[in-house]
């Protein structure tokens, strides 16, 4: 039986035009692999099984450019601002007081996002390093959060030069959900389990297997998304795109206020 917390979820994801949902806890982790059939990266599905591996059909990110001159700087520039913006929310109950509200806290993720719609729009159409959409948080022992990270997000028109000006693509990788078939009435439970045939751990990632399947296919799913973890002393965990023993899951997302699916 799903629980009525998760169906209520999954219904406001596979509506068109969703405002405010995320696919935090649909996640999984994975390992970036070249995609053939273009520029940008897909994830792997060498440590998924079942229905989670499907997930490597529907994620793209883009591929590391080479490092241009400033591009370090700019870079690092962000992880200082993004410092600053997290300074505040140490404790998290300050956070949930400046209007980020926390989603799904009853369901179990290794690492829970807190969102503020209002930096969600204004970053749809401009950046600001010092508004994160999300502010991540994993759990403590004693029931609390511990603030990790940021999230930073794009519309999804966003081409990959707009987001190189935002956050040099040498330094990151920005990632979309991708290839999302909306299950038609009364298939709902094809979205769950290690047989899933539609969303986002779902078999199918094409429109003709969409189509086929009598369900309604989305090429993306909310927008462009990047997480930084200014608190890492190690570089290359300061904009980690994967699990690690530090808790980070990049692949845990929250809302996108303004990013419509398309």
């Amino acid at each position: 039986m799903i629980p009525a917390s998760v169906r209520y979820f999954y219904r406001a994801v596979v509506r068109q035009g969703a405002f405010a949902v995320t696919l935090a806890f649909l996640a999984t982790l994975a390992v970036a692999q070249e995609d053939p059939k273009g520029g940008g990266q897909a994830a792997s599905a060498s440590s998924m099984s079942g229905g989670m591996a499907h997930m490597a059909g529907h994620m793209y990110m883009t591929t590391l450019r080479p490092l241009q001159p400033g591009d370090k700087a700019k870079a690092d520039a962000i992880v200082v601002a993004a410092k600053e913006a997290m300074a505040p929310y140490t404790d998290y109950h300050k956070a949930l007081d400046d209007g980020f509200h926390i989603f799904l806290p009853n369901i179990p993720q290794p690492q829970y996002h807190f969102t503020k719609n209002e930096n969600g729009r204004e970053a749809f159409t401009h950046f600001d390093p010092l508004k994160p959409t999300s502010l991540l948080y994993t759990k403590t022992a004693d029931g609390g959060y511990k603030l990790v990270g940021a999230m930073y997000t794009d519309r999804v028109t966003a081409n990959e030069d707009e987001l190189n000006e935002r956050i040099p693509l040498s330094i990151a990788h920005w990632h979309q959900h991708v290839n999302f078939c909306k299950a038609p009435a009364g298939h709902g439970a094809e979205y769950f389990g290690h047989d899933a045939k539609f969303g986002l751990m779902g078999s199918i990632h094409t429109k003709e297997a969409c189509d086929a399947a009598g369900g309604t296919f989305l090429p993306h799913v909310f927008g462009w998304m990047v997480h930084v973890y200014p608190y890492e002393t190690d570089a290359a965990k300061v904009w980690s795109t994967g699990d690690d023993d530090a808790g980070h899951d990049n692949m845990d997302h929250s809302a996108m206020p303004g990013m419509e699916m398309k």
